[in-house]
């Protein structure tokens, strides 16, 4: 299963991988090959892709349609 959210988000921002990859710390290839679905990210890379975006890790998985963050507690 590809990430269609995470590159659907990028493009959305006139953001280039690179952009992405530069705002994580690793590398353009690690980015697209989570963007692909070839790596498995971590959930802190999930976490920080969910924050740049100010969305929800559920619905960058596709868990939800709701795409605003949970409140804060």
């Amino acid at each position: 299963m590809k990430h269609p959210r995470i590159r659907n988000l990028r493009e959305d921002n006139d953001l280039t991988q690179q952009q992405i990859a530069d705002m994580l710390y690793i590398n353009r290839r690690t980015y697209a090959a989570y963007e692909n679905r070839i790596n498995s990210m971590t959930p802190e890379t999930l976490c920080k892709i969910a924050d740049i975006y100010h969305t929800s890790v559920d619905w960058l998985l596709g868990r939800t349609d709701e795409f605003e963050p949970y409140p804060e507690n």
